[in-house]
């Protein structure tokens, strides 16, 4: 078998009204940019909405394709770790289901990883002239605010700790992603912190990034849980 360049891996619970417009132009661009050196890889985190039969209608006529299923519903981090140990490609892009960062943002994020790179992280707070981010208000205040106490907190050279666009180095994914606990909306923080106590290099990418309404997450409903599980990752971190 020819190598695989990228794996894309999409977590996604209940999203099917919003993941098949993103494969889509998934699948416009890397037919026309990678051939067939790539791979895009589902995890179903136990929908109960028929996402998972229409992506495997999807996968029936476009081998790049592959849906992995979760019985119950786990979390964003176990999704994202379920589909990084299971990736063929040399670099491995985990990215939002719905499709907020256009896929074509995945060439910033090779570029860092050519350069040099072990993880590039795409951002929305980085300015840049390039850069077009569409959050709502709400959102992108906490965001923020979440990020710069992580940061600080955790010791990460990362201002946007949260953005679901993230890419790797095939051997540095399996190496962080192998030891990873945290199955939910933590699990890009303690990525980012193992790999800073290993020594890879983070690079922060800004990309473009438009808010898409319908999602599972909610923040201040979920913020004491958050910062209890954030205080509890500082002192896992701590004895790495």
């Amino acid at each position: 078998m020819e190598a695989l360049e990228l794996t894309v891996v999409l977590p996604a619970y209940n999203e099917r009204h919003r993941i098949g417009r993103f494969l889509e132009a998934i699948r416009l661009y890397m037919d026309s940019h990678y051939f067939q050196t790539y791979e895009v890889i589902v995890v179903d985190d136990g929908s109960t909405d028929a996402m998972a039969e229409m992506v495997e209608q999807l996968a029936d006529g476009w081998p790049q394709l592959r849906l992995i299923r979760h019985e119950r519903n786990q979390g964003k981090g176990a999704a994202v770790r379920t589909g990084v140990l299971a990736a063929r490609g040399h670099r491995i892009l985990f990215a939002d289901a719905d499709g907020a960062a256009p896929i074509d943002q995945e060439a910033r994020l090779t570029e860092a990883i050519a350069q040099g790179a072990d993880i590039a992280v795409g951002s929305r707070l980085l300015p840049s002239h390039r850069q077009e981010v569409i959050r709502r208000k709400s959102r992108g205040l906490f965001g923020r605010m979440f990020a710069r106490l992580a940061r600080r907190l955790l010791k990460l050279p990362v201002r946007d700790t949260q953005c679901g666009f993230k890419m790797f180095r095939a051997e540095v994914a399996r190496d962080l992603f192998g030891e990873v606990r945290q199955k939910g909306y933590l699990f890009d923080l303690e990525v980012l912190g193992l790999a800073v106590r290993r020594g890879y290099k983070i690079v922060e990418v800004p990309i473009r990034w438009t808010d898409v309404p319908g999602g599972h997450f909610h923040p201040l409903r979920q913020l004491p849980r958050i910062v209890l599980d954030l205080l509890r990752l500082w002192l896992y971190l701590q004895n790495k």
